[in-house]
């Protein structure tokens, strides 16, 4: 591991595993974890930077992955031992070569992927491979743990490329061109195909089948700043945009039509997510607010404040920008946000509450993302560092999974037709707790 982790001492790291189920609402502090540092000094000028834009975890959790600046991701197995953090390794820069692999525990190797650009980006794709695709020979080297499934990474950079490699060998697979800025955010679909979404400081998202060598589908065009991030809702029937507008683009991803804008918003947003169940999509903007969203008739649910936490913290009019939000992402469960804002505060909401239900202290923090089976949540920051907390695990209420079960087939103009009590309606659609 590299030079510079740090865990946090008398905590246990595999709490993915082995964290005890909560009731709802039953939530304590998030506890630091671990901390992960680039294992080199960054650079400090126009041409380099060390901030972590994108940590993501594999959909089936094996693997971890943050951008570290300098165009050098780095791949993890998960979870993490504990005894390569307490005893880090040192290595020198000449170590840092496209595809170098540091040997572990086990069948899956630790490795640093050289990109020759900033990464900016970063999303895993997955797909059993189909009969015949001439790519697929190449990912025979996985280990048995891959259940036949072939694992992809993006990455976005600052040049307007996207290159995908195979995780499990780091071969190189693709390197597509055509935006002409840096390529902000990057969206697989969860559903096998290999659809891949960019978004890009040119103003422009682009769509790109992976199964079909790459090539381009479409280029959808409607937001007139950057566009900052962009979200594929897991049915794969939509895509969310959004750029340094107060406005949100909402796309068919059957039609690559505009569906509609969702206006609620007084400053640029920044990031959003979808529900597991696609029912619900959370915004996040400068404005301090997270929205959230019945994607299918557009309108706002709720609204979550982000007010002063530390008295540390002063606020004026003139400052807004000491709350304005950086990242925003939904738990896999469906019942839980994150939350990182400029106020140097990690928060954890209740979809059901308008009031954070806890909040630690995170220095900078620029992204987040859950671990898919729930318990830790992940963070980076401007110093190129991640942090692992740990992360709510309620036990959903029964009523919660038939409702999602349901929601990831029916629209809400679906519920709404259905031949039910007007109070099972409000709940299927979210408008109601009960």
């Amino acid at each position: 591991m590299a030079a510079g982790n740090t865990l946090t001492p008398g905590v246990p790291l595999q709490m993915d595993r082995n964290t005890l189920l909560q009731p709802e609402g039953k939530e304590d502090t998030p506890i630091l974890l671990a901390e992960l540092r680039p294992a080199r000094e960054p650079l400090y000028d126009w041409k380099s930077s060390c901030e972590t834009w994108s940590v993501e975890f594999s959909p089936d959790g094996s693997w971890f992955v943050w951008s570290q600046g300098q165009g050098i991701i780095k791949l993890i197995p998960w979870p993490l031992e504990e005894e390569e953090l307490r005893q880090p390794s040192c290595r020198s820069k000449s170590q840092f070569h496209k595809g170098s692999e540091v040997k572990r525990k086990g069948s899956l190797k630790e490795k640093m992927i050289d990109c020759g650009q900033i990464v900016w980006s970063l999303a895993f794709g997955s797909s059993s491979a189909p009969a015949g695709w001439k790519l697929w020979p190449l990912s025979r080297q996985q280990d048995a743990k891959s259940n036949d499934t072939w694992l992809l990474l993006a990455t976005g950079l600052s040049d307007g490329h996207v290159k995908v490699w195979e995780v499990h060998t780091g071969r190189l697979l693709y390197n597509l061109s055509g935006h002409q800025d840096v390529v902000r955010d990057v969206s697989f679909t969860k559903n096998g195909s290999l659809t891949l979404v960019t978004a890009s400081r040119d103003k422009t998202l682009r769509i790109w089948d992976l199964k079909k060598d790459g090539k381009l589908m479409q280029v959808l065009s409607g937001h007139v700043q950057w566009v900052y991030c962009c979200s594929i809702s897991p049915d794969c029937s939509m895509l969310c945009s959004a750029a340094g507008e107060n406005v949100v683009l909402l796309w068919s991803m059957r039609s690559y039509t505009l569906i509609r804008k969702l206006e609620g918003h007084q400053n640029s947003v920044v990031s959003c997510d979808f529900s597991p169940d696609s029912a619900l999509l959370v915004t996040a903007s400068y404005d301090t607010t997270l929205i959230l969203w019945d994607p299918y008739t557009g309108e706002k649910l709720k609204q979550f404040h982000h007010v002063p936490l530390s008295p540390e913290v002063e606020y004026s009019s003139a400052e807004p920008q000491l709350s304005s939000l950086r990242s925003v992402c939904f738990s896999p469960e469906g019942l839980h946000l994150a939350s990182l804002a400029d106020d140097r505060f990690l928060r954890v909401w209740s979809i059901e509450v308008q009031e954070p239900l806890t909040a630690a202290p995170v220095t900078n923090g620029l992204s987040c993302t859950f671990f898919p089976q729930g318990g830790i949540l992940a963070t980076g920051n401007r110093d190129g560092h991640v942090q692992f907390w740990t992360a709510p695990r309620p036990l959903p209420s029964l009523r919660h999974l038939c409702r999602m079960t349901l929601r990831r087939f029916l629209t809400t103009y679906q519920v709404l037709a259905l031949p039910i009590p007007g109070k099972m309606k409000d709940f299927l659609i979210y408008r109601t707790n009960y």
